[in-house]
């Protein structure tokens, strides 16, 4: 068995993945990745992100989504063919899969395609191509990703019942869909096809969406979702699926049931380490099957790093890069520091949100004295020249201090735009400081100051 050697091994070339090899090579190291699927990317790139939210820009984009509202259309859907959402996506993973290919071959990264086993804390053994490489490694990553939770009592097939990766290959636009999890991935996608024209169905045992979001803007969401047709159903369980000729039926605990031509079952992801035998390597998974990590990203073996969706939340491809590079710095001895402790969310549902900081739950539990400015997407003349979406920013801030607090934005570009927000509290900034700015007119980021003044005039200070 032929032996390699790498100062840093990475296995998984998802956003973790990438991040800390391109990092480990900038810092002179000689790298290997090694990734078992047979394209590069991860369940991010080829299954996740990417693939979700280019699919969701196709579906905006070809049904006039955003013109509806000029021509008193709201409720009529221009049709599109499965065939015209597939050639849009797969157009943007070639060419992002051609983007990290080239990113790898400059920076002097070697890549093989293959499964990799660990053999011991220095050693994994590799297969691919029929052979077998034994690889020898100074410092590795484990950034294997997730995968999605397939319980054995569901009966997964790749026509009727679905989970996140199965339905980017249905061949047709459902006209019904019943979504099983309110969560991120079930809301997003739940959101995708009810713009197609599907008959959404969402059931979740929590009685709303989305419960990590902001309280008034997970309303505004629900609210938005059942005008485009969605029906929520909560405080369900599902007792038992199963598929029936052409149709799927759930029925739930509580002696009720719903049918639909198509199930997307979105309850849950769990850590993809169930073939690396990484208790070879002195590792093991919490109860909750993910790896234990310090704050530097170290597992108990400390030249053993893992990062991403691997360790659990956020497992945000966005969180996952910086954890990688962090990651990389660490194992070389390279100048870093820890995580940011507050970072932004996006959540790219119909309309999007995005936040950053903390909801009004939250300030409450730890008895905060704050005050809320917000300003409504029909306040903004931007809003009204592209379409008349509904939506809003919130901004939480210290009601004696005017700290702020926190930055909860639904509507077109909020993923775009809570970065302004960030910044500012990233520098300890007052609700003061938008309303000191001047911001180009007619945008979206006005939106911040209308809000600023919204706020500001609640409080009793003067300026």
């Amino acid at each position: 068995m032929e032996e390699l050697y790498a100062d840093f091994l990475v296995i998984g070339s998802g956003p973790a993945g990438q991040k800390a090899a391109i990092q480990a090579s900038k810092l002179g190291k000689s790298v290997i990745v090694v990734e078992k699927e047979p394209v590069l990317g991860g369940a991010s790139l080829n299954s996740g992100t990417i693939p979700s939210k280019s699919l969701r820009e196709a579906i905006l984009d070809l049904t006039d989504f955003y013109q509806r509202s000029f021509y008193g259309q709201a409720t009529v859907v221009k049709k599109v063919s499965i065939n015209d959402l597939n050639f849009r996506l797969n157009k943007i993973l070639d060419e992002q899969r051609r983007i990290l290919m080239r990113q790898f071959e400059k920076n002097k990264i070697r890549c093989f395609h293959g499964a990799a086993q660990f053999l011991d804390a220095h050693h994994v053994r590799l297969m691919h191509s029929e052979q077998m490489e034994k690889i020898r490694f100074g410092h590795c990553l484990i950034s294997t990703g997730s995968k999605p939770r397939n319980p054995i009592y569901v009966p997964f097939d790749h026509e009727k019942v679905l989970d996140s990766t199965r339905l980017l290959a249905i061949d047709h636009v459902p006209k019904t869909m019943v979504v099983l999890g309110g969560g991120i991935i079930g809301a997003e996608y739940a959101s995708f096809f009810a713009a197609l024209g599907t008959e959404v169905t969402v059931v979740d045992k929590r009685d709303h969406l989305l419960p990590l979001l902001d309280a008034e803007i997970g309303m505004h969401l629900q609210k938005a979702l059942s005008s485009l047709g969605l029906q929520v159903l909560g405080n369900k369980e599902p007792a038992h699926i199963r598929r029936v000729n052409d149709h799927v039926e759930v029925e739930f605990k509580d002696g009720t049931s719903v049918e639909a031509e198509v199930l997307l079952y979105a309850l849950g992801r769990e850590a993809n380490v169930d073939q690396l035998h990484i208790e070879r390597a002195g590792i093991e998974v919490d109860h909750h099957g993910y790896i234990p990590v310090n704050a530097l990203f170290q597992t108990v073996i400390p030249h053993i790093y893992a990062a991403g969706d691997v360790i659990g939340a956020p497992a945000l491809a966005s969180t996952s890069m910086e954890q990688g590079r962090l990651a990389a710095r660490h194992a070389f001895g390279a100048q870093t520091h820890h995580f940011p402790n507050f970072y932004p969310i996006g959540i790219y549902t119909i309309p999007e949100i995005s936040s950053c900081g903390y909801t009004e739950d939250q300030l409450k539990a730890l008895g905060f004295r704050y005050e809320i400015g917000r300003a409504y997407y029909y306040e903004i003349a931007k809003n009204q020249i592209v379409g008349n979406d509904p939506g809003m920013f919130k901004i939480l801030f210290h009601a004696d201090t005017l700290e702020i607090l926190g930055i909860h934005i639904i509507g077109r570009a909020a993923t775009e735009l809570v970065h302004i927000g960030q910044v500012a509290m990233s520098f300890n900034a007052r609700i003061d400081y938008f309303i000191d700015q001047v911001f180009n007119y007619p945008t979206y980021a006005e939106g911040y100051r209308i809000a600023a003044l919204n706020g500001f005039n609640k409080v009793k200070h003067k300026k």
